[in-house]
């Protein structure tokens, strides 16, 4: 039995599955801790929260779940808000 064409196919596919455990997770505002809604809304400066998607990253060496809100601003512009689990702000990235 010739087990090369098993690699090609069975690498990728693992890949593929591998990453999905660190894929975004879309949230619904009621499932988002309170610090986090807290930290959210204090920086949303007028804007209507489009998306809330959960993730893990690597921040200084350490796994972390953070929440990214994508806001729409007034002026139309949109900024995305970055928060920790326990609240804490992380970033806020404008387009």
């Amino acid at each position: 039995m010739n087990k090369k064409p098993f690699v090609p196919i069975f690498l990728p596919v693992a890949l593929a599955l591998s990453t999905l455990a660190f894929a975004d997770e879309k949230v619904q505002w009621p499932d988002v801790p309170p610090a986090v809604q807290k930290t959210i809304t204090e920086n949303t400066s007028g804007g209507i929260i489009e998306e809330i998607e959960k993730e893990t990253e690597t921040i200084s060496g350490k796994k972390t779940k953070i929440y990214e809100a994508d806001v729409r601003l007034p002026d139309g512009k949109k900024i995305e808000i970055k928060v920790g689990e326990d609240g804490k702000l992380i970033e806020i990235d404008k387009d």
